[in-house]
């Protein structure tokens, strides 16, 4: 299977079902009264974080993702059917954003969000009778449901990342201390897609590694694809950073790759670190002494340090003890600083006006989310319909606002994109 790890989709939510216009017609009852039946409502689209997702290849064939509209009313007060719910299953880490701003971030499995509304359904002419509309003769159309474009990015929950440049061991590292087998190869580059491998220590469960591939000099800006794979320890509580024993220039080796991870759109390199002098077997103990002086000169104070060999096995428990302790700190940091209501972030309408007058080329036009709605759901082709709406129009103060503003008999009011009427 294919990693993918971003793509972009068209979410569409089912469309309200229109209302039905109609009146009672039984043998031997003259002049029926109204009885036309509600639309459905349009079904939601949800999506749900699953952890038997691992990938969001599905989505790079499936770029529509439609909600069933709901059905119209009927004759004889029959409500319409209202759509199903479209359930989108996503990786656990799957981050949802919309024109750049996120609408949700789905981190535990199960969670999940409605992310488009369904329309509402539009009321049947038995629904407005009264004692002074007797014989209503329209209906209300149906909503349209919400439509976005998103993007998808799926980030890694994982404890601990390691880091590092290509060949610097990180792979065999994975192999050994875990489940893990990811491909394994003497030369730069063998891995090209983020593994993870679970490991048990030091009396924590289920601690979770994120091997992502090899970094080079301009990742954080996209060479060598380096940001695409630095998402994938955002989330961690530390990072393990492998720096190849056998290395040319050990200290700029180090100083490459923590100039990436500061560059990155979230400072990486603020995270808690190890770093780890790896492939000690390759390499004389001379040699090792030398490497460890010149990466120590370099290392900010404080820095834990161990010399691995991952094909040796040596010192990898000390890592991993060192390493659930730090995951440990951080999780009851975490913990510490979370609120006491731990909302999900979803975008949200901004404060405004309940409506706004304006004056255009054409005539006047009238926005506002809630008029809107209301034209939405008239029926322009229907004169009883239309002076519905002229009454709502009155009852929210915006004739007189027209008024106000110059408007006169004849004139043209264009209300937001959905229809217009003359006065």
């Amino acid at each position: 299977m294919n990693f993918i790890d971003h793509t972009t989709v068209q979410v569409l939510a089912g469309d309200g079902g229109n209302g039905r216009m109609s009146f009672r017609q039984e043998k031997f009852i003259d002049r029926g009264g109204p009885d036309g039946g509600d639309g459905g409502n349009g079904g939601n689209v949800i999506f749900v974080a699953s952890r038997n997702q691992n990938t969001l290849m599905k989505f790079r064939f499936q770029k529509e993702l439609k909600a069933e509209p709901g059905g119209a009313g009927d004759k004889v007060r029959r409500h319409g059917r209202s759509g199903k719910d479209l359930r989108v299953d996503v990786p656990v880490g799957t981050s949802i954003y919309q024109a750049g701003v996120m609408r949700a971030d789905l981190v535990e499995d199960g969670q999940e969000v409605v992310i488009a509304r369904g329309g509402r359904g539009g009321f049947g002419n038995a629904h407005f009778v009264s004692s002074v509309r007797q014989a209503p003769k329209f209906a209300e159309k149906g909503e349209p449901g919400e439509t976005y474009e998103l993007d998808l990015e799926l980030k890694m929950i994982a404890d601990v990342g390691l880091v590092g440049l290509p060949n610097a061991g990180k792979s065999t590292l994975l192999s050994v201390i875990s489940n893990a087998r990811p491909e394994i190869a003497d030369y730069p580059f063998t891995t090209l897609t983020p593994n993870l491998g679970v490991v048990d220590v030091a009396g924590e469960t289920g601690l979770l590694f994120a091997d992502i591939p090899g970094l080079i000099e301009g990742a954080a800006t996209g060479k060598g694809l380096g940001d695409e794979f630095l998402r994938h320890v955002e989330r961690t509580s530390v990072l393990v950073h492998l720096v190849d024993a056998a290395s040319e220039d050990i200290a700029k080796d180090y100083k490459t790759i923590q100039a990436e991870l500061k560059s990155y759109k979230v400072d990486l390199a603020s995270k808690p670190q190890i770093v780890c002098l790896s492939k000690i077997d390759t390499v004389t103990a001379a040699q090792i002494a030398d490497q460890t002086k010149k990466l120590k000169k370099v290392l900010p104070k404080g820095t834990q340090f161990f010399a691995i060999s991952s094909q040796a096995h040596k010192n990898l428990q000390e890592l991993l003890f060192a390493v659930a302790k730090v995951v440990q700190t951080e999780r009851a940091r975490r913990i510490a600083e979370e609120p006491e209501e731990d909302k999900l972030p979803v975008l949200r309408l901004k404060e405004q006006e309940p409506w706004r007058v304006s004056k255009v080329a054409s005539g006047f036009l009238v926005s506002g989310h809630k008029i809107e709605k209301f034209a939405m759901r008239t029926n322009f082709e229907n004169e009883e319909s239309i002076q519905r709406l002229k009454a709502i129009m009155r009852k929210m103060g915006i004739a007189h606002a027209l008024a106000r503003q110059g408007a006169r008999a004849g004139d043209t009011v264009l209300i937001g994109k959905n229809g217009e009427i003359q006065l």
